[in-house]
Formats: structure tokens, C-alpha cells, sequence
């Protein structure tokens, strides 16, 4: 790493500390639990459920043999709901979910939480899967 782009990693982490008090902690991330049916994951509709709060706006999948988890956020487009793969299309890096938005925090790309890239370098969209409503529950086709 050249001296100059050293100084000025350290500097942007310096300038970002008295941010991190502002921002949520990992807590407000809710892993929701889910059975599987061959390739079709199931999530309860009661996993968007708080009591006496507003319903989460998101829930993650993990641990379903996939490298990377599906965060299954609530939209107001029909079918009510979209999975995506939190994996960048640029680098493969772990994407991280917060304000409407997912963010690549290996090289700044940002997707909608439909999956349509906001702002590269990523240029292609995420891998997202079918969604069905079945109440009590929501099927994640990841086929």
C-alpha cells in the first residue's frame, strides 16, 4: 500500500468513530428462522413481527447451504416481498443491508433492495429468487 492511500485510510476510519454511536448495531439484523422443503425455504410471515414495535422491514436467511445469506425484504409491489443473495456481483463480497439500500463495503457498490445496482463498479443486478405468499408463510424458491 503507498504511503499516501495508508494516511488517508487511517484518516477516513479516525473521522468515522464518533459516527458509530449513531449508527444501529448489529442487533436490529433479525436471522430468521425457516424450514426447507427441497429447494423452496419457508419463512413465517410472523418472522416480520415485533411486539409493540413496527413490523421489520427485512429479515435474513442463512444457513441453507448457500455461501452467502438471502435477506427476504417486505416491498409494497406485489408479491409483497423479494429475496435477494447478499453477494456484490463485482468482487464477491458479503453485501450489508441498512437504509433501503444493500452496500458492498469492499469497494462502495450499491443495489436497490430489488437487486438493480445503484452505483458500481458492480454493473450487474443480484441474484434474486422466486417469491410466493402461502400464508402463515412466505416460499423462497432458490433453484
Amino acid at each position: 500500500m503507498e504511503r499516501k492511500t495508508f494516511i488517508k485510510t487511517c484518516c477516513y476510519g479516525a473521522a468515522s468513530i464518533p459516527l458509530a454511536g449513531l449508527l444501529p448495531g448489529c442487533g436490529s439484523i433479525h436471522y430468521a428462522s425457516f424450514s426447507q422443503q427441497g429447494s423452496v425455504l419457508i419463512v413465517p410471515l410472523s418472522a416480520f413481527k415485533r411486539e409493540n414495535k413496527a413490523d421489520r422491514p427485512f429479515v435474513m436467511l442463512a444457513d441453507m447451504g448457500l455461501p452467502f445469506p438471502i435477506c427476504l425484504y417486505q416491498i409494497d409491489e406485489s408479491p409483497g416481498y423479494v429475496a435477494s443473495l447478499m453477494k456484490c456481483t463485482h468482487r464477491d463480497c458479503e453485501l450489508e443491508v441498512g437504509g433501503g439500500i444493500y452496500s458492498c463495503p469492499c469497494h462502495g457498490s450499491e443495489f436497490t433492495t430489488a437487486g438493480e445496482v445503484i452505483e458500481g463498479p458492480a454493473t450487474k443486478a443480484l441474484i434474486t429468487y422466486l417469491v410466493e405468499v402461502k400464508h402463515p408463510s412466505i416460499h423462497v424458491h432458490v433453484s
